[in-house]
């Protein structure tokens, strides 16, 4: 069997189409790679960029795609609406077909090592690969974001995994790490209020809130959704506030579950969802999951869930749904 890893690096960068192009054919460049997806977007100034490969050939082209970025990607002048450590924010890797988990961990270890080493980057490994339960957690790493990442820097809790404890004032520190596949999915409403929105990532998100009880105690109050990541984010160019969701495990939460929860929450609040999106690329059985959750048939040939699904989702509000572009599986057959 063939092995695939997928990649899918976050670069801060979703406004200069020169600077996205060229990190986009670093990629290209490196034989035994498909890149399957480039995906800016400027509210956030962020690019998430999805490509496949043999193990070997995949963390070579995220090592060039990291190289290019810290070159052309200056974070001292970065403004966008997203959280972010550095230039390459995040390279998780992705197991697809042929490849465990641990040969992931691996390769993300590898490819730290390198990039630490070559590019003088600090690098912090999270999820499968974290080297400490504290770490495991993107979020938890990425406090205090850039602006805070010199002073981080300086606390020996937060040594890099690999690279200098040192600040790179251009270029920032980078997380990688090896993780289950992760659909990055934004659910829309029709408000510009981004507090509402925010109000409702805590509420659906697994790591809920934090609350001060009677005594003045802290006192976690987790929210409704497992395996769910979510904040609120507001998307200038529309005038109009998103519920940002990372499904960290779509069997756990699916897109339809997290989407009528949304709905629920939004209408609790006197708000409405108007359709939702799906940033960078998705596996097929999560649209089947929803086709089959809104058609009532779980017959129904694979296109018809499908259609049935970027229907009831809303997903063609913003930017039109093409499965043969979105959908993983069809993307690599491609």
């Amino acid at each position: 069997m063939t092995k695939i890893v997928e990649c899918v690096p976050n670069f801060s960068e979703g406004r200069n189409p020169d600077v996205i192009e060229a990190i986009a054919q670093s990629i290209r460049a490196v034989a035994g790679v498909s890149l399957l997806s480039v995906e800016p977007d400027k509210d956030y100034n962020r690019s998430v960029v999805t490509f496949v490969g043999e193990p070997e050939a995949v963390e070579r082209a995220a090592f060039e795609a990291t190289r290019t970025a810290g070159e052309l990607i200056e974070m001292r002048l970065h403004r966008g609406e997203h959280p972010r450590l550095g230039a390459t924010d995040v390279v998780p890797f992705v197991p697809v077909s042929g490849v465990t988990m641990e040969e992931c961990v691996r390769i993300a270890r590898s490819f730290g090592k390198r990039a630490g080493e070559v590019l003088g980057i600090p690098v912090y490994l999270y999820e499968e690969a974290a080297a400490s339960p504290a770490r495991k957690n993107l979020s938890d790493i990425r406090k205090g974001e850039y602006e805070g990442l010199a002073e981080k820097l300086k606390d020996p809790v937060w040594r890099p995994d690999y690279g200098p404890a040192l600040f790179n004032p251009k270029s920032g520190a980078t997380v990688t790490g090896a993780r289950f596949f992760l659909i990055a999915y934004n659910v829309n409403l029709n408000t510009n209020r981004k507090e509402l929105a925010h109000e409702i990532a805590l509420r659906i998100r697994e790591s809920g809130r934090t609350k001060k009880d009677a005594t003045g105690n802290a006192v976690k109050i987790p929210g409704s959704l497992k395996a769910v990541k979510a904040m609120g984010v507001l998307l200038e160019r529309l005038n109009i506030a998103q519920v940002s969701i990372n499904l960290n495990n779509f069997n756990i939460t699916p897109p339809h579950l997290a989407f009528e929860t949304v709905k629920r929450e939004a209408k609790s609040l006197g708000i409405d969802v108007t359709g939702s999106e799906v940033v960078g690329l998705i596996p097929k059985e999560a649209l089947l999951m929803a086709g089959r959750y809104y058609s009532g048939d779980p017959e129904a040939g694979e296109k018809g869930l499908i259609d049935r699904a970027i229907e009831c989702l809303g997903l063609s509000q913003i930017e039109r749904f093409e499965p043969e572009k979105k959908i993983i599986e069809y993307m690599i057959k491609a």
